[in-house]
């Protein structure tokens, strides 16, 4: 009698980065599938990367290398401003930016816009470390438009952060001057801005663009990067607008918990490779 082998079930997510590169992970568990008014939200965990949130087919978290990207995005403004006292984050619905801005004993409100609610909860639900901030008293949680919000706030924060999705849709506003000239004003004297800038190899003319954007509004325009593994090429980066320090010199110290941030790597990530420095016309 012939024995057939045991059968194993074979699930894989595969998020398409670029029109000739995937990543992909075998699936563990699928914990949440559902289309909210703004996105597609996918909650699965997998085998390399525990659990990972998705929206609209891209990695947003996972709970293996979130950290990376998380801290990179707080501290680096935070840490460069002397005396911060009260951040705007755009975006961000999971709460991990929010809760590295809360782990600075002299941060005394955090805000954070996300249009979408859902996002917020499924992050509750299923990555309490991840949201653990949302449950401090500093912080402000609002969903609704961020471009809406920031106009109607002026000269009221230290730091705005804007952790936003790939710029399609509802968020493809957020890496043009006109909402670059609503956050500097949104921002007090001292004021500085930081937003993820995507990947040179992946989305070189995006980086550029958005680089070059902001530097119609903001005096002084920085580029630091760092690893992401999950994002497309594992290379990120992160583009600092400040009115008037400049951003590569920490001036206030790393929070003691930090699995990727550091002073150190605060100024190192400032120093470019030559085809960086060529790409957004340095040199």
């Amino acid at each position: 009698m012939e024995v057939w082998p045991k059968r194993i079930m074979d699930i894989w997510f595969t998020e398409k980065q670029s029109p000739n590169m995937k990543l992909s992970l075998r699936i563990k568990n699928i914990l949440l599938n559902k289309t909210t008014e703004f996105q597609d939200i996918l909650v699965v965990e997998t085998e390399e990367y525990g659990k990972i949130m998705v929206l609209d087919g891209a990695i947003q978290i996972t709970e293996k290398d979130e950290f990376c990207y998380h801290e990179m995005m707080a501290h680096i403004p935070i840490c460069a401003h002397s005396h911060p006292r009260r951040v705007l984050i755009i975006g961000g619905g999971d709460g991990g930016v929010l809760r590295e801005c809360l782990k600075h004993p002299f941060i005394e409100e955090a805000i954070l816009v996300d249009i979408d609610s859902e996002v917020v909860q499924a992050s509750r639900d299923y990555f309490p470390h991840v949201s653990s901030g949302m449950n401090d008293p500093r912080a402000t949680i609002l969903n609704m438009d961020a471009l809406t919000f920031i106009r109607e706030h002026k000269h009221e924060f230290d730091i705005v952060i804007v952790d936003s999705t790939d710029p399609v849709d509802f968020a493809a506003g957020l890496f043009q001057s006109p909402f670059y000239t609503d956050v500097f004003e949104a921002l007090r004297s001292e004021g500085i801005m930081i937003a993820q800038t995507e990947s040179p190899f992946a989305e070189a003319s995006l980086l550029k663009q958005a680089y070059k954007e902001m530097e119609k509004v903001f005096p002084i325009v920085s580029l630091c990067w760092g690893a992401m593994p999950t994002y497309p090429t594992g290379f990120w980066t992160y583009t600092v607008g400040s009115k008037t320090v400049t951003p590569e010199e920490p001036r206030n110290p790393a929070p003691l918990d930090c699995k990727y941030y550091t002073s150190r790597i605060h100024s190192n990530s400032f120093v470019l490779p030559p085809f960086l420095e060529a790409l957004i016309e340095l040199k």
